[in-house]
């Protein structure tokens, strides 16, 4: 014998089952949590953030074998060779000098990114290992990226996507979920303090990044008015100690010429 129920009523009791078995967790559980506001290094780990803290400038040994170009303003000499960007048809006779590299570059004087940007595009199109000296002498392997490039790289579906913004009144660190907030939230992540950049307080919101993220490679994108001896300055924040980067590859945006 059968019992008849009534199937209206029936439907309901098991979608409400249903329902309290399979409840889908809040929204705001699923997104990831706020990054925490960065403070600034004080001066031997204490307190007085009007004084920067000791920053090393660290990074790896330049190559042995790499050959060096010197950049003065928009002048390129390689060994007793000078050249200017787009004369001579060109960067090939640097790339026929500089041969198949590594090419160190080496800043001296007031040289621009925005000055040296042919020499790049044509370092980043003849696919030549590119280091830039830093004046303590240490170097940093870089793995140029022009806009284009560099949009493609924000675009993978990998976690991360850690860029530092290089502008004049400071670094703006950003990841995939957003802006690192600083102490002003209008302003970048790691303000300029008394005209230098502190270095110790970005290598700190870098550590953190990379801490939640552990990002495989991560970008330094200058504004393209900003001194390639200040980008150095820069790429020293990508490092925490003597040989040790925070990242396994490190790119360069620059401005590729029309």
């Amino acid at each position: 014998m059968f019992l008849h129920l009534p199937l209206r009523p029936l439907c309901g009791l098991l979608l409400l089952l249903g329902c309290e078995q399979q409840k889908a967790p809040p929204l705001a559980s699923l997104s990831p949590a706020p990054l925490e506001p960065l403070s600034a290094a004080g001066v031997d780990g204490g307190t007085d953030v009007h004084r920067l803290a000791p920053a090393p400038p660290w990074g790896a040994p330049p190559p042995t074998a790499g050959v060096r170009v010197v950049l003065r303003d928009e002048e390129i000499r390689v060994g007793p060779a000078r050249f200017l960007p787009g004369a001579d048809g060109g960067m090939r006779p640097v790339l026929e000098a500089a041969g198949r590299g590594p090419v160190l570059l080496v800043a001296e004087g007031d040289t621009y990114l925005a000055q040296v940007a042919p020499l790049l595009a044509a370092l980043d199109d003849a696919h030549v290992p590119v280091w830039l000296v830093h004046e303590a002498g240490v170097a940093f392997p870089l793995h140029l990226r022009d806009e284009r490039a560099f949009d493609a790289w924000l675009d993978e579906p990998k976690p991360g996507k850690i860029r530092v913004v290089q502008r004049q009144d400071g670094l703006e660190l950003v990841s995939g979920v957003g802006k690192l907030p600083g102490p002003d939230p209008n302003g970048p992540t790691v303000p300029v303090r008394g005209g230098r950049l502190d270095i110790a307080t970005a290598r700190q919101g870098l550590s953190r990044l990379q801490q939640r993220f552990h990002a495989e490679d991560a970008c330094l994108v200058p504004s393209f008015g900003t001194e390639l001896r200040a980008v150095a300055t820069a790429l020293t924040a990508f490092w925490v100690g003597p040989k040790e980067p925070l990242f396994t590859e490190l790119c360069l945006v620059y401005p590729r010429p029309r």
